[in-house]
């Protein structure tokens, strides 16, 4: 089974290869800014006194873990199995897999855990929990387990409050011999909040309250409860006080987008994906200018037409990465961009001729990045100076 992407190998670059020298279109890794992003994350939890386990699940990506990570065995969570596989291959040794364990996938892990990767489920119900201590039972592997607890009614998760599902869920798990390891919450409704520092903060209080409190049911029913885990982009970002939490976990960020720009918790200037496209096309008594990048790759994403803000399918940029004035790609098919002036713009739409190059930054960086299969990752020169391979598949 391949564990990286599913397409042929990357060509050979050699180093310093100026973006008029690549086929379009194709997904562009700012190293510094990535770099950047990354050591300004881990200095405020440093702060703040706890570990940091980044998500990997926008990265896919080994080169990428290896940045992140606190560690080159970890920590580091992860969104598929595939990206298990891939990273144990790598050497990462503590990971969780944050999506609710099916049945069917335990042998899986299962196999990713007989190579020495301790990776650890997640579950929010009985009947997993109960599926997973049959496997230890019959297996003789103890996998570790976290109860997911709904923070604010996003997704999944077992509510704090609910004392007795958590005690039963983990009477369950230990009484299968499998590992209750703790509890791991995710703030997905702090997504909703744009540009209030105020409730951003408050919206990160109240994951961290709920996490306290579905840990103490644990503990007060006997159980054991050693990690205390919590994180979301903006929550991690605007998080003033994590007593009694043991890590957070966030990953959008290393890369940013222009919907966490809408939520304000990053910054326009500090998003480090873009894709690169070729105007192939005019049509002037439109205002458009016609691009070889569509929603293949760019992806269908359109979560900043909720927002105060609408960045169409993303914002245009020259080859530096500097956005042009209210250009947008304001359209698009499947494998054309229709970029144009926002809708009510006074700026005049660029003179930009037949083979030019733009930069498109992405409304969500996680569905970008899955349309493409590496990293043209540039240097401080804005030239190429590697090719990353990405973990596509599940």
């Amino acid at each position: 089974m391949p564990t990286t992407h599913p397409g042929p190998e990357p060509r050979p670059l050699a180093a310093g290869t100026a973006l008029d020298a690549l086929e379009t279109p194709c997904l562009l890794l700012d190293e510094a800014r990535l770099r950047a992003n990354v050591a300004g994350m881990r200095a405020h939890l440093t702060r703040l006194g706890v570990a940091f386990r980044p998500h990997l699940k926008t990265a896919k990506s080994l080169d990428v873990a290896r940045i992140a990570m606190t560690t080159p065995e970890g920590p580091a969570m992860v969104s598929t199995l595939r990206e298990a596989e891939s990273f144990a291959e790598g050497g990462v040794r503590d990971m969780i897999y944050g999506v609710g364990i099916a049945p069917a996938k335990l042998d899986r892990v299962a196999a990713i855990r007989a190579r020495g990767a301790d990776l650890a489920v997640i579950l929010d119900s009985v009947a997993q929990a109960d599926a997973v201590a049959a496997h230890a039972r019959s297996s003789g592997d103890s996998v570790p387990v976290l109860i997911e607890v709904d923070a604010d009614g996003h997704r999944s998760g077992v509510a704090p409050t609910d004392t007795a599902t958590l005690v039963a869920i983990g009477q369950r798990l230990t009484a299968g011999h499998a590992t209750l390891r703790g509890v791991l919450l995710h703030a997905g409704d702090s997504y909703a909040i744009q540009h209030d520092p105020t409730a951003l903060t408050a919206a990160a209080e109240a994951e961290c309250r709920a996490a306290i409190m579905a840990a103490e049911a644990l503990r007060a029913a006997g159980l054991s409860c050693p990690v205390v885990s919590v994180g979301s982009t903006p929550t991690a970002r605007y998080a003033r006080d994590l007593a009694g939490i043991t890590e957070v976990r966030a990953g959008v960020f290393m890369f940013g987008d222009l919907f966490q720009a809408g939520v304000g918790s990053v910054a326009v200037e500090d998003i480090a994906l873009s894709v690169l496209a070729t105007v192939i096309g005019h049509q002037p008594a439109k205002g458009w200018i016609i691009t070889d990048a569509g929603w293949m790759a760019l992806s269908r994403d359109r979560g900043t037409a909720r927002q105060a803000v609408d960045q169409g399918y993303g914002v245009v940029c020259d080859l530096a990465g500097r956005p042009y004035r209210d250009l947008i790609v304001a359209d698009a098919n499947q494998e054309h961009g229709i970029v144009a002036l926002r809708r009510g713009a006074e700026a005049a739409l660029p003179d930009l001729p037949i083979g030019s190059r733009l930069r498109i930054l992405p409304n969500h960086a996680c569905a970008t990045g899955a349309q493409h299969d590496r990293y043209h990752v540039l240097d401080a020169q804005g030239r190429v100076g590697a090719v990353w391979p990405r973990i596509n598949g599940w």
